[in-house]
């Protein structure tokens, strides 16, 4: 999938960008840039697209996106009716791997450091002790100038790279080489498909956004994305089945309905083969904490 180049703005005064976003929705579009990412979802939930993997985001999550890995947080359909009761905020922080220079990650000392931001290349969230640590360290560096600033983002990296409270996101085959060129084609695609799957969406529909024929919008799909449209689909209705389950009170047979499936039966077989969970155990598991 060809998702759209990012340019990341610095002053003359800094090396790496530090910011808090206050808007009415987070990033609406795929796209990727050379820097690598960390951000700290303050306000706000939706689904969130890391190279070919999908779940559900929310406050208080964390992640390192690695260099040039695409990416498109989606907030829940809640933040684009202008409802003066939700915001969106978040901490980003935006930073070269070289930036302190070639040889610096190269030190001894600081390998794991490396091998760690090689990990983040696949996309990585934070849980647990780690995820509150980096929380608080990231508060700092808002107010924080120079030196200071950078020693911060060294500690939180450091933190990371001897803690295992922290998973993968992405596969490691996912591509890292793209062409600008069809970006507004695969925005489409997903802004489609987020807008529609609720309800059936078929192939001569979706290829159709594309501006392709159906043949050529399968080649073109799972080529990029590692996965038919069809499997994109059944992710994107599981997940919002999660996050049913686990914010109303709905029984178990609405989710189904409501999330996009048709027979019961189907969405107990793909609920479980995506979260290797029933629904119902799933629910349950998450009410136990």
């Amino acid at each position: 999938m060809k998702p759209q180049l990012l340019r990341v703005s610095l002053t003359s005064e800094n090396s790496f960008s530090v910011r808090r976003d206050v808007v009415l929705y987070f990033y609406d579009r795929w796209h990727y840039h050379p820097e690598i990412e960390l951000l700290h979802i303050e306000q706000g939930s939706g689904t969130q697209f890391v190279g070919d993997n999908i779940q559900n985001f929310q406050a208080g999550d964390v992640f390192l996106i690695g260099s040039n890995l695409p990416h498109y947080w989606r907030c829940d359909n809640a933040y684009f009716e202008n409802r003066k009761d939700l915001v969106a905020q978040a901490t980003v922080v935006h930073f070269l791997e070289n930036f302190w220079g070639d040889q610096f990650l190269q030190l001894p000392e600081n390998r794991p450091v490396a091998r760690f931001l090689e990990k983040a290349r696949q996309g990585i969230r934070l849980f647990g002790e780690l995820r509150e640590g980096v929380k608080v360290l990231m508060h700092d560096m808002l107010t924080q100038t120079g030196t200071d600033k950078v020693i911060t983002l060294m500690r939180i990296l450091a933190l990371m790279a001897r803690s295992e409270e922290w998973e993968t996101l992405s596969s490691s085959e996912y591509p890292g080489q793209f062409n600008e060129a069809d970006t507004d084609r695969i925005n489409r695609i997903y802004a489609y498909a987020l807008a529609n799957f609720q309800q059936k969406v078929t192939l001569d529909e979706i290829a159709a956004v594309a501006n392709m024929s159906p043949h050529s919008f399968c080649r073109y799909f799972k080529s990029r994305s590692r996965k038919s449209f069809s499997q994109f689909m059944l992710e994107l209705r599981v997940h919002h089945a999660c996050k049913m389950l686990i914010d109303g009170q709905l029984p178990v047979s609405q989710v189904c309905f409501d999330s996009g499936f048709n027979q019961f039966s189907t969405f107990n077989k793909y609920f479980k083969e995506i979260t290797g969970k029933s629904p119902g155990q799933y629910r349950k598991e998450f009410k136990q904490g």
